[in-house]
């Protein structure tokens, strides 16, 4: 993955902006298109607050739609190949790639009950969790108020995009 400056990032068109930073939220380039008419950045923590900015002002609706842009942890994505480059390093950094058909269907279980209470997938940091603490993380977060729910998702897809935004800007 090629790092950038932000000698090289700051004066790039919107266009170029999205294509480099949009990918550091799943499925979600309107994040950085939002965000874009901020720079110049001058640091990797400058940029991460102002593309969290953006999210905390999308409001609940676009907030949602982001946690549901998030696939499922060894899901059918997972399963069949289909994860973006991003996620499918991030589950297999996690022990995701390696399990058994037992944990696999723990998992898809624990994916349906949380889909089914909160509609949208679980979200948590796989890079910075293993697979035992992930099914305590669904063990835990199962019991939160889709509020609660909704707060800790954006708190693990800031976690994620603040690790992409290391492996993709050079400091």
């Amino acid at each position: 993955m090629p790092q950038y400056t932000f000698n090289q990032l700051n004066p790039f068109s919107r266009d170029e902006f999205v294509r480099v930073v949009g990918p550091v939220f799943e499925h979600s380039p309107w994040i950085a298109e939002e965000t874009w008419g901020r720079r110049p950045f001058a640091s990797l923590e400058q940029l991460h607050e102002a593309l969290n900015r953006t999210v905390a002002n999308a409001g609940e609706d676009k907030q949602v739609k982001l946690i549901q842009a998030h696939p499922d942890l060894v899901g059918r994505a997972a399963l069949a190949g289909t994860l973006t480059p991003e996620s499918n390093r991030e589950q297999a950094s996690a022990g995701l790639g390696q399990l058994s058909t037992e944990e696999i269907a723990l998992f898809q279980k624990n994916n349906g009950a949380y889909r089914e209470k909160f509609g949208f997938p679980f979200v948590i940091c796989a890079r910075l969790n293993k697979k035992e603490a992930i099914l305590k993380g669904f063990e835990m977060r199962l019991k939160n108020s889709r509020e609660q729910e909704i707060k800790a998702a954006l708190e693990e897809i800031s976690k994620i995009a603040r690790l992409r935004l290391q492996d993709l800007i050079a400091v």
